[in-house]
């Protein structure tokens, strides 16, 4: 089999689980209980948020677990929203994945607020003088991902941070698809960092295990929990915390972030030679996305006159695993709504696939990847799907 889905989720990384497994096996303990098992937990769970924070460059009381990507939005956008909001307005756009644009609508639908979606180009990027025309006296925040899940087009979040900085208005960026592939500093733009408000990120994406993540949230910004009860995470996230779940997610970050430099420079070369060998071997392919603005490992595509869902049928017979779009989307005969805001007609959508590189593949598997998608696209084409 050959893997072109780590978008979707990544395999737990062996370095994680021997970092894990003692914490599952003999280190029960629960955090908040005062004596000698809970307090060892308590101690593993400081260092992981202490390493946590080294990575995004910020202090450990402003780290908050959670069960991964979706629930970290979410409490980033609603809690910041209803935390201590100066007014009704948020800022988005289109193309953010479904757990922004789905507690943007909760806050519109239930709480009254404004929201105003940025326009990007067709790549996908937004125009930072879109966003400051966009901002207001009563902006609350603004949410704007790092890098798309879709199509991989990379945003330019600290010029953009620069532009809600000035207007004092707090901003969330989804780093989800970003860890591991581009700088996750949080510090201050004079520093070289991004200069966000809130970050958020997935364990699973990184090569921990699935239903880890984590929301950085700079520490004055007041926060209204999604989650109520014994006031873990300094009160922002009640629950017995999975210190399990912490250490995994402390050990792939670091680990993805020793690597990261040279997997991305290493990997984006390898992209570029299977998006050359797509569109020159398949009839019609068009690469979505940003071709300049992009990460290392996203190769996304729509073929024109096919079914996404049948070409990728088509691929895993021949051994190619992928996708047709977001993995929180499988299964829906629905366009994407990413591609849809970039322009492309409903039946083009629907014809996109997805390839997602991992630092692990290699240069044989996209050679044999690429040519079973020029065989399958071709295959789909004459049964007319």
């Amino acid at each position: 089999m050959i893997y072109l889905d780590s978008a979707a989720t990544t395999p737990v990384r062996r370095e994680v689980l021997e970092a894990l497994w003692p914490h599952l096996a003999g280190g029960f303990g629960n955090p908040s209980s005062h004596h000698q098992v809970g307090e060892a937990a308590a101690a593993a769970l400081a260092e992981s948020r202490r390493r946590v924070a080294r990575v995004l460059g910020c202090r450990p009381g402003d780290v908050i677990f959670t069960s991964g990507g979706t629930e970290a939005a979410n409490l980033a956008i609603k809690g910041i929203a209803l935390g201590a909001p100066r007014g009704r307005h948020i800022v988005t756009t289109p193309i953010e994945h479904e757990a922004v644009l789905e507690s943007v609508d909760y806050l519109h639908r239930l709480h009254g607020f404004e929201i105003t979606m940025l326009a990007t180009d067709a790549a996908g990027r937004v125009n930072p003088e879109e966003l400051r025309r966009a901002l207001r006296a009563d902006s609350t925040l603004v949410s704007v991902q790092y890098a798309n899940n879709e199509v991989g087009t990379v945003q330019p979040v600290a010029e953009l941070s620069a532009i809600v900085r000035e207007g004092g208005v707090p901003f969330h960026t989804d780093a989800v698809q970003a860890s591991g592939w581009l700088p996750l500093d949080v510090g201050s733009l004079d520093s070289g960092g991004l200069g966000v408000d809130a970050l958020s990120i997935s364990g699973h994406k990184l090569g921990a295990p699935q239903g880890t993540g984590a929301l950085y949230l700079r520490g004055r910004l007041p926060v209204e929990p999604l989650v109520h009860g014994g006031g873990q995470e300094r009160g922002r996230r009640s629950g017995t915390e999975n210190v399990a779940g912490a250490v995994a997610l402390a050990t792939a970050l670091e680990l993805a972030e020793q690597e990261r430099e040279e997997a991305s420079r290493r990997v984006s070369a390898l992209r570029d030679s299977f998006i050359a060998a797509v569109v020159g071997t398949v009839p019609g392919a068009q690469l979505t996305g940003d071709s300049v603005h992009r990460l290392a490992g996203s190769a996304s595509f729509v073929f024109p006159g096919t079914s996404g869902e049948a070409v990728l049928l088509e691929l895993e017979r021949r051994g190619v695993v992928c996708s047709s779009g977001s993995a929180c989307a499988a299964g829906s005969d629905d366009p994407s709504h990413v591609l849809l805001a970039l322009g492309y007609p409903a039946e083009v959508a629907q014809s996109a696939v997805r390839f997602t590189l991992s630092q692990t593949t290699t240069t044989d598997e996209l050679s044999e990847a690429a040519a079973s998608v020029a065989d399958a696209v071709a295959a789909v084409a004459r049964l007319g799907a």
